[in-house]
């Protein structure tokens, strides 16, 4: 699983918009920050959340979603590539977040199908169940077939450009296929998703490790989406 391009964007106009309901833009003291110059005069720039921007917006994020509507003007845009039952999980969450996939019904047959293009990060090659059945068949066994067969497929229908191994190529898809899509969520997406109850600490290590993981990355990730963990420290 694999996560690329992040970009966040909009900061400075969702702590803009923040303190419109009180008019107190006065107050606000954030601000953009050089953080690179190059040769050629380009400069680079970081948006700081300034204290008391960020006291004012952890307020908010306690008094419930329809007070910290800033956070749905932070916005993320993504390239994750993960498996398809990784993406079955991810589509629940429709509101607020918007992808374009790759297509497997157009490009499947275009590459070689290799282990590659599927999520084996924690393969582990378990047998117990070939003994149970009495044949020598194992995980590994299973896939080393499987996806030899699927290329073979491939091959035939490229050759023949007959629509019957193309057709069975897609029915035994299996769920661990990697499709890439570019995602774009804004932070009251990811401080759901994010949440103790969702999936922080899902059983996929897919949610568990890799998108979380990711999530913490983002700019300031710990004040913002996962602010849950810093009033847990304090009431400690």
């Amino acid at each position: 699983m694999k996560f690329e391009k992040t970009s966040v964007f909009n900061f400075d106009g969702a702590f803009r918009g923040m303190r419109n309901p009180m008019n107190s833009w006065d107050k606000s003291d954030s601000y953009w920050k050089q953080t690179t110059k190059f040769e050629d005069g380009y400069r680079m720039f970081e948006y700081r959340v300034g204290h008391s921007d960020l006291e004012l917006a952890q307020k908010l994020i306690k008094a419930g979603s329809e007070h910290r509507k800033f956070m749905r003007q932070i916005f993320v845009s993504v390239d994750i590539t993960a498996p398809l039952y990784w993406w079955k999980e991810f589509d629940t969450y429709k509101v607020g977040t918007v992808a374009n996939s790759t297509s497997t019904m157009h490009k499947l047959a275009s590459t070689p199908i290799t282990e590659d293009c599927f999520e084996m990060d924690d393969f582990e090659d378990l047998d117990d169940i070939g003994y149970m059945l009495n044949t020598p068949m194992s995980t590994g066994f299973y896939w080393y077939h499987t996806v030899k067969y699927m290329e073979l497929l491939r091959q035939k229908y490229n050759e023949t450009k007959d629509i019957r191994y193309w057709k069975e190529l897609i029915r035994l898809l299996p769920e661990s296929w990697l499709q890439k899509r570019t995602v774009t969520f804004d932070y009251e997406n990811l401080l759901a998703i994010c949440s103790r109850g969702q999936r922080r600490f899902h059983k996929l290590t897919e949610w568990s490790t890799a998108f979380i993981d990711w999530a913490r990355t983002l700019p300031y990730a710990q004040e913002l989406i996962f602010i849950d963990e810093a009033e847990n420290e304090n009431s400690n």
